[in-house]
């Protein structure tokens, strides 16, 4: 019997666009990738059996990596991981739908790029200030000090509380100061849900590449002068994975 196949949709680009030769798609073995075009757009695809089971780690860093190599070179529009049409017609419908909106987010897109700005609260040097600054956290912390779990139940509730509350609030502190720090060297952020009880910091800009420089080095200044509070990551260059919402595209 012969294994029904559809095409995983990776993202929309121009149509002049081409995948490199060893570009690889999601799958086991991995699809060879292809540009689908219609008119001025085009689609990067790759075959997948259609009874093949996705979202293995491999399946999204291969989606991942295909977007991001291919946003450092031109304008891509992510699609939502996942999506699978039935053949070629099912692109060319999708392009042509969508074609106005498409066009659009792409020239918004040219030459810029996403970052992400994380960082995380080093948990003793955070404790260790919230209990200096707040009396009645650090007497909580007193009555915890040598005492079972059992013994301390209800004060070690009250200093969690505390402390998840001081950390809410000095990340939106934190997150507002990011970005007031390296705005003037991006055209658009968008704060992300923090992905640890600790997260500081977790901010999406679009950088254009002219700018790219300068948002680099304000990032690094920002992780210098809070070294010893939380520790920073930037992440990309990256598709606008966390930009193409604005323009509601197809999922």
């Amino acid at each position: 019997m012969e294994q029904e196949t559809g095409l995983f949709v990776y993202g929309i680009v121009p149509s002049d666009v081409e995948p490199t030769p060893d570009a690889e798609g999601v799958g086991d073995p991995p699809g060879e990738v292809a540009a689908i075009r219609h008119g001025d757009l085009a689609a990067l695809v790759s075959e997948v059996a259609l009874d093949e089971p996705m979202g293995r780690p491999a399946d999204l860093s291969a989606y991942e990596r295909l977007l991001d190599g291919t946003a450092e070179v031109a304008p891509v529009l992510p699609v939502r991981f996942g999506t699978v049409v039935t053949g070629e017609d099912g692109v060319y419908d999708l392009l042509e739908a969508h074609h106005d909106r498409f066009a659009a987010a792409l020239d918004e897109f040219e030459d810029r790029i996403q970052y992400t700005v994380h960082g995380r609260f080093d948990e003793q040097e955070f404790i260790g200030e919230l209990l200096a600054q707040n009396r009645s956290a650090a007497a909580l912390a007193d009555q915890v000090r040598g005492r079972s779990e059992a013994e301390s139940r209800e004060q070690r509730i009250r200093l969690g509380e505390m402390i998840s509350q001081a950390v809410e609030l000095r990340r939106e502190a934190e997150n507002r100061a990011m970005i007031d720090a390296v705005d003037r060297f991006a055209a658009a952020n968008t704060p992300r849900r923090p992905s640890h009880e600790l997260d500081a910091v977790n901010v999406a800009f679009l950088v254009g590449a002219d700018q790219e420089d300068e948002f680099v080095r304000a990032v690094e200044e920002f992780a210098e002068q809070r070294r010893d509070l939380m520790r920073m990551r930037l992440i990309g260059p990256l598709a606008p994975y966390d930009f193409v919402s604005a323009h509601q595209l197809v999922e």
